[in-house]
């Protein structure tokens, strides 16, 4: 919850607190205020016991943090039984990163080259020159 707070803004709520509540009071305040902590978490532990008595047995190992939608699909892209970490790690992307600059960057112009049949995506297509016109399809206009 306080994750992100620094060790200056820190001692800035304790001196804070010593100047708005003083010395005397400080300890009180701060019990008041873990007892009210302790007493949410309560309320929410119960609140999540009764949800899962309500909904079953087969739902036995729900955990309310899988209703985040990122832990959701990690979860379920995690799971075994789809076979996904076979895909993914059959997928080797730098290597078909690399197949895919080879085949730009290649020069071979010949449709019988060694590469298989693929198309030579660097040559540029010829310009249609000044005089050439697209035919003109009477059914179309």
């Amino acid at each position: 919850m306080f994750n992100d707070i620094g060790p200056l803004e820190l001692i800035t709520l304790v001196v804070l607190a010593v100047l708005v509540f003083g010395p005397d009071k400080l300890p009180k305040v701060i019990q008041d205020v873990m007892r009210t902590v302790r007493k949410i978490r309560e309320f929410s532990e119960s609140a999540k016991q009764d949800i899962r008595s309500e909904l079953g047995p087969e739902f036995k190992d729900f955990e309310f943090e899988d209703l985040n939608p990122k832990t959701f699909i990690r979860k379920q892209l995690d799971n075994d039984e789809l076979g996904l970490k076979e895909i993914r790690n059959g997928f080797d992307l730098k290597k078909e990163m690399a197949e895919v600059t080879d085949a730009v960057h290649s020069t071979d112009t010949s449709p019988s080259s060694s590469s298989g049949g693929r198309i030579d995506m660097t040559k540029k297509p010829d310009e249609p020159g000044k005089d050439d016109r697209p035919p003109f399809d009477a059914d179309a206009t």
